[in-house]
């Protein structure tokens, strides 16, 4: 019965938003300006939007009241970015290939460091799962701040670390540049695109973390990605691609930016997505809710 209520549900949603998912009369708005290049944008329990200005080495925050502020500077030049369960902001800090969880008060624990001894390519995006297992994304993207200029691992692949942060593990290895990465709220669907390849995939989450029945969701890869409540997943790079649980494209939102980097959901009713792209921070209200709003 249950699964037959989903279905029905899926199919109410598609039809609802057949005509895409943008709110009638919504326009997208320029919220900031002037940074070097935005990127990891999440929310916390409270509504405020954090993002990175990478080349800047620094997080901003938007508050739920619209107001702008620095929280870390410098901030490990971190890129991707989510909350954990306990209020954490979980940050690939890529100055030296690490994960970092960024307390409230701004301590900071470096959870990753190395696999099997050595750096890893670069962590570049990060889905924090139920049960508190991440999974990190790891192209290798030259960066100015580096002292090296080539990878350390063989492939770049999707690693995850442990619930209990002991164990990281590499859970694929056919991928050509995975980017972004998001996965379904009962922590049973991981989508990751691989850029290089524009594909993303989607997989099934096995309780250890490891990924099985790899299927094709769609043809074009994505920098960042987020997921509605009606299973409908949110693609970036010029402007943002929606598509349906099936892999249809149902919408495009266009962003006037050389590149839309990540998004992410916020708002009081969390209909409002917010856009990391380029130089700018941007936002758009959307007929339905996002699929992973903070505990």
């Amino acid at each position: 019965m249950k699964s037959i209520l989903t279905a029905a549900f899926f199919i109410l949603a598609t039809a609802a938003f057949a005509d895409g998912v943008v709110a009638p009369g919504a326009k997208l708005e320029k919220l900031s300006g002037d940074f070097a290049f935005t990127e990891g944008p999440t929310r916390d329990r409270a509504g405020n939007v954090f993002f990175v200005d990478q080349p800047n080495n620094r997080i901003m925050e938007w508050s739920v009241d619209g107001k702008l502020s620095t929280f870390l500077q410098p901030s490990g030049y971190a890129n991707g970015m989510y909350f954990d369960a306990a209020g954490n902001l979980i940050a690939c800090a890529d100055e030296h290939n690490q994960l970092w969880a960024i307390a409230p008060d701004k301590t900071v624990t470096v959870l990753v460091t190395n696999f099997q001894g050595k750096y890893l390519n670069g962590p570049n995006d990060v889905w924090v799962a139920p049960n508190g297992g991440m999974f990190i994304t790891d192209p290798f993207y030259k960066r100015k701040w580096w002292d090296h200029d080539s990878m350390a691992l063989t492939n770049e692949e999707v690693f995850y670390l442990s619930p209990d942060r002991k164990t990281l593990t590499q859970v694929t290895d056919d991928l050509k540049k995975p980017n972004g990465i998001t996965g379904t709220p009962d922590g049973k669907k991981l989508f990751v695109s691989d850029i290089r390849a524009g594909q993303t995939w989607r997989y099934d989450i096995q309780p250890d973390g490891a990924l099985t029945n790899k299927t094709f969701f769609c043809a074009l890869g994505s920098d960042g990605m987020t997921i509605d409540a009606a299973g409908n997943l949110y693609l970036t790079g010029k402007g943002v691609t929606v598509f349906d649980p099936a892999g249809k494209q149902i919408d495009h939102i266009d962003v006037p930016e050389k590149w839309s980097a990540n998004v992410c959901f916020s708002g009081p009713d969390h209909k409002t997505l917010f856009i990391t792209a380029s130089e700018s921070f941007y936002s758009i209200r959307l007929q339905i809710a996002g699929a992973n709003p903070a505990k």
